[in-house]
C-alpha cells in the first residue's frame, strides 16, 4: 500500500506553477498536477503543462479538466478576443487588470479540492504571488485563507477532520527569488511560457512577459525560451 504523502499542483505550464511542482517535489510528495482549459488566449500553455508533467514523470496523473464557460463569460483579456492584451507593465494605478479571469482562482482551487479528496491528498499547491500581481484579488492571503476554510466545512474530508491546505510558496517572493530556487530544485523552466499571447515564440512586451525577463535578469540569469522581442 501507497503510505507517501500526496499533493495536487495547480499546473498552468507557465513559470510559477512549475516552480510549485520543484517545491512539491522536493517536500516529498506524490505529485497530482491538474490543468484548466478555460478557453485562454494562451492556450498553448496546454501543451506546456503535459510537457511538465511529463519532466516529472507523472503523465499518467495529469488531469485536464474544460472550463468552456469562462470563454463564453468573457470579461478578461485572456478569455476575450475583444479586449486587447495590454503592452508593457499595467497602471499600477489600476484596481483590477484587465488580465485578471473573473473567478478564476475561486473555481480552480474548488476542483482542485475535489481531485484531492478524492485522491487522499493532504494539500494542493498554487502560484499565486502577491508581488507581482498584487491587483488581483484571488492571489492574496486573505483569499487564500477563506478559501482553506471554505474546503474545511464543505467536504467530506473535512468534516472527518482531515485538513487540506493550500499551499502559496511563492506569496511573498519577487520573481527573481522564485527564479532562483526554482533553479536550485531544477526546475525545467526551458518547458514553460508565461506569454499573455500565446504565440509560438513569447511575445517579450506582455505584462507577463516582461515581468518573467525582469526575473531573470535580476536573478542574473537568461531566460531559456525564445522571444519575437527581448525586453526588460
Amino acid at each position: 500500500m501507497n503510505s507517501k504523502k500526496k499533493a495536487v499542483i495547480i499546473l498552468s505550464g507557465g513559470l510559477d506553477s512549475t516552480t510549485c511542482m520543484g517545491y512539491a517535489k522536493t517536500s516529498g510528495y506524490e505529485l497530482y498536477p491538474i490543468t484548466f482549459d478555460y478557453g485562454q488566449r494562451h492556450r498553448i500553455e496546454l501543451e506546456n503543462a503535459r510537457k511538465v508533467a511529463e519532466f516529472y514523470e507523472v503523465s499518467h496523473r495529469h488531469k485536464v479538466v474544460r472550463l468552456d464557460f469562462l470563454r463564453e463569460f468573457g470579461g478578461s483579456a485572456l478569455t476575450d478576443d475583444t479586449i486587447e492584451v495590454p503592452e508593457g507593465a499595467e497602471s499600477p494605478e489600476e484596481d483590477i487588470p484587465v488580465t485578471y479571469v473573473p473567478g478564476r482562482n475561486l473555481l480552480f482551487l474548488s476542483i482542485a479540492a475535489s481531485y484531492a479528496e478524492v485522491n487522499g491528498a493532504e494539500a494542493v499547491y498554487i502560484g499565486v504571488n502577491a508581488m507581482d500581481y498584487s491587483g488581483y484579488p484571488d492571489c492574496r492571503p486573505e483569499f487564500i485563507r477563506k478559501m482553506e476554510e471554505v474546503i474545511a466545512v464543505g467536504t467530506k474530508a473535512g468534516a472527518q477532520g482531515k485538513t487540506l491546505s493550500i499551499e502559496t510558496p511563492l506569496i511573498d517572493l519577487t520573481k527573481a527569488e522564485i527564479i532562483r530556487e526554482g533553479m536550485k530544485m531544477g526546475v525545467p523552466y526551458e518547458l514553460t511560457t508565461s506569454c499573455y499571447n500565446g504565440k509560438e515564440e513569447a511575445c517579450g512586451i506582455c505584462d507577463s512577459c516582461r515581468l518573467r525577463l525582469k526575473g531573470f535578469a535580476e536573478a542574473g540569469m537568461t531566460d531559456p525560451i525564445p522571444y519575437e522581442q527581448h525586453t526588460t
